[in-house]
């Protein structure tokens, strides 16, 4: 006589740059942080790096922690926690969000599914916004930091392809769960793969 298969828990994976938000919201929250001119001088003096990340002759992930460290090492976290409080803020009086990925969200919601935004974005903005967005849980980059002050590198590296995987399934522990997943980018192809039921965001 076998035994019933465990019930798998619905669970909502989603990108946030490119689909829920609607574009980019790491380089405005760096530029706010540094000022638009520290930001501009750091992105002139890696734009030979950026040239090569864009042609696909450099590592992305590289480049991204570089340009990050450049800006932000040496700063208190709390300084920098308190930006992305404020960041946080500014993006949801802006409602720069996609309406067809909020009726997502709400849908998700009203269904009792965990909601989940796997992204390469920073955590120090995510996390004051996902409560706002009705989301239960963030895995996103982390800014590492001694003694309370930045040291210019992300915790376990970028959260981007296979990274975002390896990351949602360690949150999710072995647990049987039914994968809604959404993305926009190349950087979500393997959560897309995941999921029984993947939804691409097109621009």
């Amino acid at each position: 006589m076998s035994s019933a298969s465990p019930e798998r828990t619905p669970v909502a994976a989603f990108d946030f740059d490119g689909t829920i938000a609607r574009r980019d919201t790491l380089v405005p929250f760096l530029a706010s942080v540094a000022g638009r001119r520290a930001f501009a001088r750091a992105a002139l003096g890696r734009s030979a790096q950026l040239v090569r990340v864009a042609a696909g002759r450099a590592d992305r992930d590289v480049e991204k922690e570089a340009l990050i460290g450049s800006l932000l090492t040496g700063r208190a976290a709390a300084d920098v926690a308190a930006a992305g409080t404020t960041y946080a803020a500014r993006l949801w009086a802006a409602q720069r969000f996609r309406p067809e990925m909020l009726e997502r969200l709400a849908w998700h919601r009203a269904e009792g599914h965990r909601i989940v935004i796997v992204s390469a974005s920073l955590d120090a903005y995510l996390e004051p916004l996902a409560p706002k967005l009705g989301v239960d849980h963030v895995i996103s980059c982390s800014l590492a930091q001694e003694d309370g002050i930045l040291t210019g590198a992300l915790v376990g590296g970028n959260v981007r392809g296979p990274e975002k995987v390896r990351r949602l399934q360690t949150w999710l522990a072995g647990a049987p769960v039914e994968l809604w997943a959404y993305g926009d980018s190349a950087g979500d192809d393997e959560l897309l793969a995941l999921a029984d039921h993947p939804t691409r965001i097109t621009r």
